[in-house]
């Protein structure tokens, strides 16, 4: 794989890579190109806003291109675009072969949630313990494609739930599972059937794979392999708007007395997405942290 790397002027820089992105580009950033200099400048605006400068003086636009593009004709493609004429300095550099997403996985350690549950990347599986205390769990975790490494506030918020709150032997379903983080979680804890539906293949092989690392069962499938049915528990750690729009699912998959746990929803959407439930079942802030919340609420 390779980069382009080319200089322009700040009022192109925009404009010039929204048009190397329609030209067939994977990726454009932009640097100062005086960054590290006497003539670096800063780029910032107030508090909360946006800069009124989107760009600096001069600038350097790292260009990745898919294997096999011809940078020549890329850029050519990018100028008639802008209807320009106007030579711009570039050069190639190759990029090194890299899984990037197991380098960025690798910057993970070993998390303690609470008291009761530690997670362990399978890339540090050397620090697992070898048993427990009563009451407390160590999963071991490898993401692989799916999203979910345990560190994010919100996947905290609902480990603590079911650490705290889960009924032994309730049936759960972990909607969005991810990696299978919390389903594996739930089993672990003594819950009974535990099942995981994500709408990515990536995330239901994994849930499946850490399931098989952690010696629990979880039937994990893509949501058109999920039967009808309810559940005592059912969580689910997604985004404020599909978790809104998913509502009447989900609260139809609550039997009645079981439990809603919701996070993904930042500390201002939190009413909102409460009367989204509000005709199905009443949603109050479990807890908060670090600007999330974690909204729970039984079913009548």
């Amino acid at each position: 794989m390779r980069e382009l790397v080319l200089l322009c002027p700040g009022p192109l820089a925009e404009p010039l890579s929204d048009a190397l992105l329609e030209a067939g580009a994977l990726s454009v950033s932009v640097e100062d190109a005086d960054l590290d200099t006497e003539d670096e400048q800063p780029l910032f605006g107030e508090p909360g806003s946006e800069p009124n400068t989107q760009a600096w003086v001069r600038n350097r636009l790292i260009v990745l291109l898919a294997d096999g593009t011809d940078p020549a004709q890329l850029l050519l493609m990018a100028r008639q675009d802008l209807d320009s004429t106007t030579e711009l300095p570039w050069h190639l550099r190759d990029v090194p072969d890299a899984d990037w997403v197991r380098l960025t996985q690798s910057q993970f350690g070993p998390i303690q949630v609470g008291a009761h549950i530690l997670i362990v990347p399978s890339w540090h599986a050397d620090q697992m313990p070898a048993k427990t205390e009563a009451g407390c769990i160590a999963i071991q975790l490898d993401p692989g494609l799916a999203f979910g490494t345990g560190s994010h506030p919100t996947t905290h918020l609902c480990l603590e739930w079911l650490a705290k709150e889960l009924p032994r032997t309730a049936t759960v379903l972990d909607y969005g599972c991810g990696s299978g983080i919390l389903a594996i979680a739930a089993a672990m804890l003594g819950s009974g059937p535990v099942t995981g539906v994500d709408i990515d293949d990536q995330a239901v092989q994994a849930t499946h794979d850490n399931a098989l690392a952690n010696r629990v069962t979880i039937q994990a499938m893509l949501p058109d392999g999920l039967a009808e049915g309810q559940f005592d528990v059912v969580v689910a750690n997604i985004l404020s708007n599909p978790l809104k729009v998913l509502a009447p699912m989900l609260s139809g998959r609550v039997c009645s007395g079981g439990s809603l746990v919701l996070s993904g929803v930042l500390e201002r959407q939190a009413q909102e997405v409460a009367q989204a439930y509000a005709p199905w079942l009443p949603l109050t802030v479990w807890q908060a942290r670090d600007g999330w919340v974690c909204l729970a609420g039984t079913k009548p």
